[in-house]
């Protein structure tokens, strides 16, 4: 292994300023380092026949045709120190708090917002902003039951935020099943270490989604939601339904009965519903209230939860706080909510939408990484200074046309890890996604899906732009 983390001023998380293995990390830099050409493409092959066996892929449209792929997963697997990750987990917490009293202030009293002239302007012109949602009160006043926040270590190795996912964040099976494949592939590796478990998710999961119920029963009826099978994260919805044990449905198994109960269709008749985990958007929920041509929601699925004959997780009108633009401001939603200082840091924000931001970012764009508030899976970002003068040109006149639409942030020097690419290892970025559910407590899990970028050089982890992943240790 050999990353050159002086010349480039990158934080190796398995090396230190002097190319030797970090505490506790030997045993992982040994393993690897030791394993011969053959030995390499060996393990590669098993891995890859495991996940095929498994059924582990993910979907991509390819020329307008939507293929599966094989999961990508690296076998050199991410460490964390568990010292280190109870701090972040802390942060976790706290953050999550806060944004779902935040997205609790937007639909009720708007004391926040009214402090915030700026941020209240931008929310209330936010398509992610529904008024339908309006004092609405949620179980336990929670919006985000289920969230996803992704970290980056930056060159000193220090956590930051880069954002929050709160519609229908995506990940968690992987994260499952990579370390399901990592403990048949390398095993003695693994029993090497007290790796905290990860396998406890889905029963979390579970009773987080009981926890959301508005009903009385002590056995409540979960389903899952999903667009169908040509939705890219249809994997997913299998795999947690299936270790869940719940029903996995689309809106044409689901009807609302005369007294406005979400019902499921079954074999022995109508079953009444009580917790609907929705992976579709908000906007396909419901075709009375929202898109009037929606073939992914059930007619009057809203009012059922306006009477609370329904719990819907993530409540829908989440995703008021997973504008990008909205990011900028959670550090003072903490202050503000829970009288704290917020305990991880985030990546410095620029909002098009500010004049004096606008200014600087269009003077600046060369050295700047650009985003579109509302974008997901890397789609839309541009990076300044990997981008042509065309490119940067060409982005200027969107800013220019919608400032609104358009954050920007300083290019962070992401974390690095020694990643196998073919027989050779080499230093690739990374960052980390993970999963936050809050019902009567809140849960983190141990670590989350790390995400790496295979291609030498590039910040862009997405499977959907050609990255990877790598089962995340959290080890003490």
């Amino acid at each position: 292994m050999n990353n050159k983390t002086k010349e480039n001023k990158l934080f190796d998380e398995y090396l230190n300023n002097k190319q030797l293995p970090r505490q506790g990390f030997g045993n992982a830099f040994n393993y690897f380092s030791k394993l011969t050409p053959t030995k390499k493409r060996f393990l590669t092959k098993t891995r890859d026949s495991i996940i095929r066996s498994m059924g582990v892929t993910f979907r991509v449209y390819d020329n307008n045709k939507l293929i599966d792929r094989d999961w990508p997963l690296d076998l050199i697997p991410r460490i964390i120190k568990e010292k280190e990750w109870i701090e972040v987990k802390d942060g976790l917490i706290q953050r999550i708090k806060a944004v779902n009293l935040f997205i609790h202030d937007v639909y009720h009293k708007q004391e926040f917002l009214n402090k915030n002239p700026v941020l209240k302007s931008l929310i209330l012109e936010s398509p992610n902003y529904l008024k339908e949602c309006s004092g609405i009160i949620p179980k336990n006043k929670i919006w985000a039951n289920i969230s996803g926040t992704d970290l980056i270590r930056d060159h000193r190795g220090n956590f930051f935020v880069l954002e929050d996912n709160l519609r229908v964040p995506s990940g968690v099976a992987y994260m499952l099943e990579n370390r399901n494949v990592m403990k048949k592939v390398v095993t003695d590796l693994f029993n090497k270490y007290q790796v905290s478990p990860v396998d406890d998710y889905t029963s979390q999961l579970y009773t987080c989604l009981s926890n959301a119920s508005y009903s009385k029963e002590k056995n409540k009826t979960i389903v899952i939601l999903s667009p169908g099978v040509f939705n890219s994260a249809y994997f997913e919805h299998a795999y947690l339904a299936q270790q869940m044990g719940v029903d996995l449905v689309e809106s044409s198994d689901l009807f609302l009965s005369k007294d406005n109960y979400v019902c499921l269709k079954t074999i022995n008749g109508q079953k009444k519903v009580d917790v609907i985990y929705r992976r579709v958007n908000d906007n396909f929920l419901d075709p009375e209230v929202w898109e009037k041509d929606s073939v992914l929601g059930v007619p009057g699925i809203i009012k059922s939860w306006k009477e609370k004959k329904i719990a819907i997780v993530n409540a829908p009108g989440s995703g008021v706080a997973d504008d990008k633009a909205v990011y900028a401001f959670v550090p003072k939603m903490i202050e503000f909510f829970l009288g704290e200082k917020s305990k991880l840091k985030q990546v410095k924000t620029y909002l098009c939408a500010f004049e004096k931001d606008k200014q600087y970012v269009l003077e600046n764009i060369s050295k700047l990484v650009l985003k579109p508030v509302n974008e997901s899976g890397g789609y839309g970002i541009l990076i300044g200074p990997n981008s042509t003068k065309k490119e940067l040109s060409q982005y200027k006149l969107k800013i220019q046309s919608n400032p609104r639409n358009f954050v920007a942030q300083p290019l962070i020097k992401l974390s690095t890890t020694p990643t196998l690419i073919k027989t050779s290892i080499q230093p690739r970025h990374i960052d980390l996604r993970p999963f936050i559910l809050s019902g009567n407590k809140t849960f983190v899990t141990n670590g989350g899906l790390t995400r790496v970028a295979l291609k030498k050089g590039s910040t862009i982890v997405n499977s959907s732009q050609g990255g990877g992943s790598k089962d995340t240790w959290i080890v003490n």
